[in-house]
């Protein structure tokens, strides 16, 4: 995991991911260099603008004394004063323009790489990581980068070119004063060091506890029914409560620690202060300064200091924003897909015979999920692959769309390896049926036609009809405009299902996936996708993932999956005929007997054994067979 590394690792990261983050405004240096200019022209005129109002003071002195006031003279000096506040005003504006144009602009191409990133991660780094620490990554954490650079960027800027203007002004006036006011900067340096280098891991462990509460947070909203269900409300409080105490622990130090350079560098300033204004007195009645210059000198000085404590109140917003980018660069630095080979063939779509080659794959090096499978799918023929939970059934599909990559032997689409194919192209070519029936926020219509953006109404509707949607979608007040949010609400799951069909339908793709699709739906509905799927199943290549054997009886080859290998591989009266370990799952299924152990029998009632071929079909596959009996007769 990221966070651990980030925390321990961010002494010695903070100044390469610093550069790193500068190095995204050079697309935008033109404008960066615009704000800069703009910067030290808002700098220069404040700088400039306390010497004219210390001679302006000096006239008006003079002016009592002599008891003749340089009216002239001083309207100039005055004039000449509001026209620089003016000014730096109008290029204080420019300056901020530019720079929230060039920030945002980073921002939004660093959002674009986060999302292509997120396309181009293998399945693995899901699995990994949590989806409420990745969405934080994409979300939380640049947007504190966001508000980080705009605020510290020009106004970092603006502090040092102060901090050297006000300098440069106070050797001007007194070199005795000035070197008084210098004698703070090595205290406030050694403070803003020590702090910083205290700070950083807190900020970095502030912004992984951060990722781990919307981790929590996701969790909770996406299994509130579950949670409520068991009556885990308390218990899933408590984990919210300590994640949100961790999360308020770690964000308190950090701006505890940070927080700490601020305050001392006002101290700082203030005793610096009254040192200048002791000494300057001393100056002015020994007649080494006028009052004019003494009033600028400890305007300078605050310009001088001001600066000083700006920076130190900065460092908990550039030490954030430090720890946030390392969140956001170890996303974009994940290890990725391997890279599309040069010369991959560019199929429109996957067609042909599907040859599995001795094909070998395990999510560690150590335990592989499935090992040596080797067999052939004929162009238009369907194939069950059934199992138990764990066998590695939906493995064979995943590797099949190369959302893995095989760890040894090799998988062939019409003579061609996978792997040389584009994966986009590939999977263009796959019409995916899921168990979790996911619909997307938006209409019904919109949804049918996920595949197909392009679709006309008439095709849309053909394949509702074809999918059973049709009949239920028209009874809804909306029709096909019915918006649905939070994956298919406000649709029963088996009328979700039935659209994720209609959605394949139109898709038209040359191979199917059906990845128990009637595992979570009553009879009847289970009986409307089944037709549904015999409809989309038509001329296409198939591969039908289930647990219950009766959608599979129908198959052209059923591969019986055990331990990531196949146990077994055939037609449903083949498997059956060899009394093994298909027959086994079979019987004991359908005779609702676990303990069935006689290959090619099941128990009677009486205790003795009777022949497979008698057995009683439990009440679900009866019903089931009963309404597709009566659907298909139009009862």
């Amino acid at each position: 995991m990221t966070g651990p590394s980030q925390e321990g690792d961010a002494g010695h990261r903070f100044w390469p991911t610093a550069r790193r983050l500068l190095g995204l405004l050079r697309p935008f240096r033109w404008a960066m260099a615009g704000a800069v200019a703009a910067t030290c022209i808002f700098a220069g005129l404040n700088v400039a603008a306390p010497k004219y109002l210390g001679d302006a003071t000096d006239i008006v002195v003079d002016g009592v004394l002599a008891g003749t006031l340089d009216w002239r003279g001083l309207g100039r000096l005055l004039a000449a004063v509001s026209l620089m506040y003016v000014g730096a005003s109008l290029f204080n504006w420019i300056q901020g323009s530019l720079t929230a144009r060039s920030v945002q602009g980073v921002m939004y191409r660093l959002r674009a790489s986060v999302e292509d990133k997120l396309h181009r991660l293998p399945a693995t780094y899901f699995q990994e990581q949590s989806r409420g620490d990745v969405l934080s990554r994409a979300t939380n954490d640049i947007d504190n980068i966001a508000q980080a650079l705009s605020q510290a960027l020009t106004q970092l800027i603006m502090s040092v070119l102060m901090l050297c203007g006000a300098l440069a002004m106070m050797l001007w006036i007194s070199p005795l004063l000035a070197c008084i006011a210098l004698l703070s900067v090595p205290l406030s340096t050694l403070i803003t060091v020590l702090v910083t280098r205290r700070s950083q891991a807190h900020f970095a462990r502030q912004w992984t506890e951060t990722g781990e509460l919307n981790a929590h947070v996701e969790e909770f909203i996406t299994g509130h029914e579950v949670i409520k269900a068991f009556g885990y409300q308390e218990q899933a409080a408590a984990v919210f409560a300590a994640s949100n105490d961790r999360l308020a622990r770690a964000a308190t130090r950090a701006q505890y620690s940070s927080g700490l350079v601020q305050p001392l560098m006002i101290l700082i300033a203030n005793i610096n202060y009254i040192a200048v204004a002791v000494v300057g007195a001393l100056q002015v009645t020994a007649g080494a300064m006028t009052i004019g210059g003494i009033q600028a000198f400890i305007q300078f000085s605050r310009l001088f200091t001001q600066p000083v404590g700006q920076i130190g109140g900065l460092l908990n917003v550039i030490q954030s924003c430090v720890a946030s980018s390392g969140r956001v660069f170890d996303l974009l630095d994940a290890a990725e897909l391997p890279p599309e080979p040069r010369g991959a063939t560019s199929a429109a779509e996957p067609s042909g015979r599907i040859v599995f080659d001795d094909v070998t794959f395990g999510y560690n090096e150590r335990i592989p999920a499935v090992r040596g499978l080797s067999f052939t799918v004929e162009p238009g023929q369907t194939v069950a692959i059934v199992g138990h939970t764990g066998a590695g059934k939906t493995t064979v599909v995943n590797l099949l769309m190369r959302f893995y990559e095989v760890g040894s032997g090799r998988i062939t689409i019409g003579g061609t390896d996978i792997a040389e194919m584009p994966r986009d192209a590939l999977r263009s070519g796959f019409g995916v049926v899921l168990q979790d029936a996911w619909l997307f926020g938006g209409t019904i219509r919109e949804n049918i036609a996920y595949g197909r953006p392009e679709a006309t109404d008439p095709e849309i509707v053909a394949a509702a009809e074809a999918g059973h949607v049709d009949h239920f979608v028209r009874s809804l007040p909306a029709g096909y405009d019915t918006l649905l949010h939070n994956g298919g609400d406000p649709l029963s799951q088996g009328q979700r299902q039935l659209i994720t069909i209609a959605r394949a339908q139109l898709a038209g793709s040359s191979v199917l996936i059906l990845d128990e699709a009637t595992s979570s739906v009553d009879s009847r509905t289970e009986v409307l996708i089944r037709q549904a799927m015999r409809r989309l199943r038509r001329g296409k290549t198939s591969f039908v993932i289930a647990h219950r054997l009766s959608t599979v009886r129908d198959a052209d080859l059923i591969l019986v999956m055990d331990h990531g290998r196949i146990a077994e591989q055939g037609t449903h009266g083949s498997l059956l005929a060899a009394n093994s370990y298909y027959a086994r799952l079979y019987a004991a299924q359908f005779a609702g007997h676990p303990e069935a152990r006689i290959p090619g029998e099941v128990p009677d009632q009486a205790g003795g054994r009777r022949p497979l071929e008698a057995r009683p079909k439990e009440a679900g596959a009866l019903e089931a067979d009963a309404m597709g009996a009566a659907l298909e007769a139009g009862i």
